[in-house]
């Protein structure tokens, strides 16, 4: 294969991958179904790109390689905090879901698909897995509360490893009856892996944090370090036991990410980052990989195959798991449709479907098959979560809200004007006392340290649109939104202007990558805001049309008033920053904060009272 078209061929799976990735956050879409469409319109639509020719046999490799790496960082975010709000659903996911799912789905594929029983069990093992490849894009996108998410997220995590070395299992079982040894290869084979990932994964998951909390491995080293580590542990437990290194490193970043490492959200961001190019690339290379007209090979009976896993297998599987698991119906609802499949099962059928030809089984129908439920599933699942979770009151209601960080009397007024106007706010503060006005008028508070292990279980930060830290003291604040950028984006996390001055020129003042945005303009300062409250000024609402502009309010309102945020006809809030300018237009409502003589001139509606 030419040497240039290895490298078109990579820049172009690569620029689809995250091109895919950007139309969905862009447009609110799931990623993971873009890409599938971006892989068959690239592969086997236009035919601009074939994997398999063009990578040869370092493909599947490559591939598997990819998996470990992005099960490492899934095992990673699973933070064991999480169980005790979801412990008995998420093991009776594993201990029971898995081995239902696999017998139902087995049942299904014999009795409805017409395979074979070797063939089946394997597909029916494959079909355990609903990898952290598909549901961590979905979830990134979904709207889904914290506890319901948690059940998805530790299911597709964990069941992945399980799912894809109980196929390879299943299939040493009936390669090895034959000389009547297969039950003592399976055995043989579960000891192998929990022993490989237990001291490989698990003990070395420990060494490695300890190594990293004694200073052994400098900071600049941690990440890349980690990551040799990964493969190494991956490759040495696959070669004692085949699959057994997604078990492996599996544990080893369940393990890592639970002991508490200083810098460890640095590594965090890193693997995530990693593991968003991977996923990718995987999956666009794997849909453009497939040859369509296999999948029409299935014919009826495979179709009605499909149907079968999505709605017959995965919801008795589910329902008879989780009775008695203190689940509500409507979690256990979700989690019946919610199983899209990706990256390991097509990986593990791609595997297997060629060795039990080899074996003489009749299994040329299993990789078309597993595609067809990858593509079902994902399509279907990824297109309809956001609407199942909102029909079933599983949604955040915080998707949009704003955070407000520091309890005062100017951010207690602000917050009451959100609220009347049925933003979705919360006051966040160490101080209980601080927080007595805001409680007894209902707006909803958050008591305790923000950046505390507390705050990370309860607070569901990934749906929070808009952080405004206003406390008195500027590091303070500039720490918070330093923290909390990486997850709620830079431009969307705001800290009151510094009293220091004109610190975007002060070469001596805190550099703008450690601090957020500057909220409103540079002048507001925490103590104007508040010497400004005292001498009455007010917050106002007006609301702009075709026959009064924002030029018009702007010469209104005087040049001391203070614009602080806009609120869409949709109830979208966008704060005002120092720094980005914009033209409210329209239908827009402005909320402002400006002494009565302001007031007096524009035509407002002004923020009422909460009853107390």
């Amino acid at each position: 294969m030419d040497e240039h078209h290895i490298v078109l061929a990579i820049v172009i799976v690569t620029g689809l991958g995250i091109a895919a990735q950007w139309v969905a956050w862009r447009f609110k879409l799931p990623a993971i179904v873009l890409l599938a469409a971006f892989g068959l319109i690239m592969g086997p639509g236009l035919g601009l790109i074939d994997p398999s020719a063009d990578f040869g046999v370092y493909l599947r490799p490559v591939v598997s390689l990819c998996v470990a790496i992005i099960l490492f960082e899934g095992g990673l975010s699973l933070h064991l905090s999480e169980l005790k709000e979801a412990a008995t659903g998420v093991r009776r996911l594993v201990y029971l879901g898995a081995p239902l799912a696999w017998t139902f789905s087995a049942l299904c594929a014999h009795y409805i698909g017409g395979l074979d029983w070797p063939v089946s069990l394997v597909f029916g093992a494959i079909m355990v897995v609903t990898g952290p490849t598909v549901i961590m894009p979905m979830l990134r996108q979904a709207a889904l509360n914290r506890r319901t998410a948690s059940y998805l997220k530790w299911e597709g995590i964990v069941n992945d490893p399980i799912g894809a070395l109980l196929a390879v299992l299943v299939f040493q079982f009936f390669i090895f009856q034959g000389s009547g040894n297969g039950w003592q290869e399976v055995l043989m084979g579960i000891g192998l892996a929990i022993v490989c990932s237990l001291i490989l994964g698990g003990v070395g998951g420990w060494a490695i944090a300890r190594a990293f909390r004694q200073g052994w491995v400098p900071e600049y080293l941690k990440s890349p370090v980690l990551l040799g580590l990964v493969l190494i542990v991956f490759a040495v437990s696959d070669i004692i036991q085949k699959e057994a290194g997604l078990l492996a490193v599996t544990i080893m970043g369940i393990v890592v990410g639970n002991m508490n490492l200083p810098g460890i959200g640095d590594m965090k961001r890193f693997k995530e980052y990693i593991t968003i190019m991977l996923v990718s690339v995987v999956f666009v290379s794997l849909t453009a990989d497939l040859d369509v007209r296999s999948l029409t090979d299935i014919g009826w009976r495979g179709v009605a195959l499909v149907v079968a896993i999505m709605i017959v297998a995965r919801p008795m599987a589910i329902m008879l798991a989780t009775v008695g698991a203190g689940m509500q119906l409507n979690e256990r609802a979700l989690l019946s449709w919610i199983a899209p499949r990706g990256i390991v099962a097509a990986a593990t059928a791609g595997l297997m479907g060629p060795r039990l030809v080899d074996a003489g089984y009749p299994a040329e129908v299993l990789l078309p098959l597993v595609f067809a439920v990858i593509f079902a599933t994902v399509f279907s699942h990824g297109l309809t979560i956001n609407w199942l979770a909102k029909r079933l009151g599983l949604a955040s209601r915080h998707r949009d809200g704003v955070l407000i960080i520091g309890a005062s009397p100017w951010t207690f007024a602000l917050a009451q004007v959100l609220r009347d106007m049925k933003v979705n706010v919360l006051l966040a503060d160490a101080s209980w006392h601080n927080l007595r006005e805001a409680r007894l008028a209902g707006v909803p508070v958050f008591y305790g340290e923000i950046l505390s292990e507390f705050a990370e279980e309860s607070l569901e930060l990934a749906h929070i649109r808009t952080v405004l830290a206003a406390t008195r003291n500027d590091a303070y604040n500039a720490l918070v939104c330093t923290a909390l950028a990486p997850e709620i984006g830079q431009r969307n996390v705001l800290q009151l202007a510094m009293g220091s001055g004109d610190f975007e020129e002060d070469p001596k003042a805190l550099a703008r990558p450690r601090r957020g945005g500057v909220a409103f303009n540079s002048e507001a300062d925490f103590e104007t805001l508040w010497r400004n409250l005292v001498r009455g000024w007010k917050f106002s609402k007006t609301r702009l049309s075709e026959s009064y502009t924002y030029e018009q309010f702007k010469e209104d309102r005087g040049s001391a008033a203070i614009e602080v945020l806009t609120v869409s006809a949709e109830g979208d809030v966008s704060f005002l920053s120092a720094g980005h300018e914009s033209v409210p237009g329209s239908g827009k409502t402005v909320v402002w904060f400006g002494p009565e003589r302001a007031r007096d001139v524009v035509e407002t509606v002004d923020a009422e009272p909460a009853p107390a």
